[in-house]
């Protein structure tokens, strides 16, 4: 649930307004107000990663002999594969960015909506309920997986030996592929009587190929695991080890080295302009504060290819400015949108009073 915070003011305690006033960091004492702060950037790497269990045909021996099938353990094996890497910004509050908007008598006050975790995220913007509750993910059930048993003959189940058995198979297998290639053709003896049927009979022979072939290579089921990575960057950074990946563990920590290492590279672009300290103490700034994030390019690799490369905003290599009070005053109405992200501007709207 997103905090709401309605900043009413004593609006009609009089005619007269005054200008919001806004303080770094958090009073204590009478004040009344909101509290937000400006997030910065973590840079999360999402890695998915599937647990593979694999359980040997029961012709695992016969795999290369009858269909070809090269490289088929005997032997039962519990592996991890990688399957994907993802890399994008989050919004962390910055504990060295914290406003407090104060509220007292003759205050055009805002409405202000924050986040769960108090980062600005919009002014004077109406609250909207549309708690869409995500519908359940109709995740599509896995489907049984057919056992090659139930196809087997009576020819095939009598075999005198296992070599045997794994021959009548095979025969099995290639009559199966036959009849296949024989439906696509449009020269089998009984061909279906339209589209849908013909649909039927190749799922129903492609059902009975890739039961029987697993008799010969095996069983693989896989558990996609999903694992997260942040890292927090307040400068740039080469070639710096974000995580290791292990065949025989999955993702492990970066000084973890049962692992392979995977490398990380962070380039400011310099798309914001820095001001120089001029060494005079640094003047209060009055206004509702937002960030101007900088781009910077993030590449992460494997040590040989690259596994992304793109830019993204980074709060930390950007500077802060600020909404003047005077903007929020009784002769109209200023909507403003923030990234949550970034806590950039996103819109400015104004509407004027009647």
């Amino acid at each position: 649930m997103k905090k709401f915070i309605i900043a009413t003011g004593l609006l009609m305690a009089t005619s007269a307004y005054a200008q919001t006033e806004v303080l770094t960091g958090v009073t204590r004492g009478k004040d009344y107000g909101v509290v937000y702060a400006l997030p910065k950037t973590q840079i999360e790497i999402e890695i998915k990663a599937n647990k593979v269990n694999y359980k040997p045909g029961e012709f695992s021996k016969y795999a290369d002999r009858y269909l070809r099938l090269t490289n088929v353990s005997a032997e039962p094996e519990e592996y991890w594969e990688l399957n994907s890497v993802k890399v994008k910004p989050v919004g962390v509050p910055n504990s060295e960015a914290t406003y407090f908007v104060k509220l007292k008598d003759k205050t055009v006050a805002p409405l202000m909506e924050l986040t769960e975790e108090g980062l600005i995220k919009s002014i004077n913007v109406p609250y909207s309920s549309n708690n869409a509750k995500n519908a359940a993910n109709n995740a599509v059930a896995p489907q049984r997986k057919a056992n090659p048993r139930d196809f087997l003959t009576e020819e095939i189940l009598m075999a005198s030996s296992t070599a045997k058995m794994a021959e009548l198979v095979a025969k099995e297998i290639y009559n199966i592929r036959e009849s296949k290639n024989a439906l696509l053709r449009g020269q089998a003896d009984n061909m279906p009587s339209d589209g849908a049927q013909l649909k039927i009979m190749l799922d129903n022979l492609n059902l009975q190929e890739e039961a029987m072939t697993e008799m010969f290579s095996g069983v693989r089921d896989k558990e996609e695991k999903t694992f997260t990575v942040r890292l927090t960057p307040d400068k740039e950074f080469e070639n710096e080890v974000a995580f290791r990946f292990s065949k025989k563990l999955g993702v492990v920590a970066n000084n973890d080295l049962a692992g392979t290492p995977f490398y990380i590279s962070l380039k400011d672009l310099k798309t914001v302009k820095i001001p120089q300290e001029d060494g005079k103490k640094k003047k209060e700034m009055d206004g509702i504060a937002y960030n101007v994030p900088g781009q910077a390019m993030v590449t992460l690799t494997d040590g040989k290819k690259k596994l992304y490369e793109g830019e993204i905003p980074v709060t930390q290599f950007g500077i802060i400015e600020y909404l003047a009070p005077v903007l929020f005053n009784k002769n109209s109405t200023i909507k403003v949108y923030f990234d949550p992200v970034t806590g950039g501007l996103l819109k400015v709207d104004r509407e004027e009073g009647k």
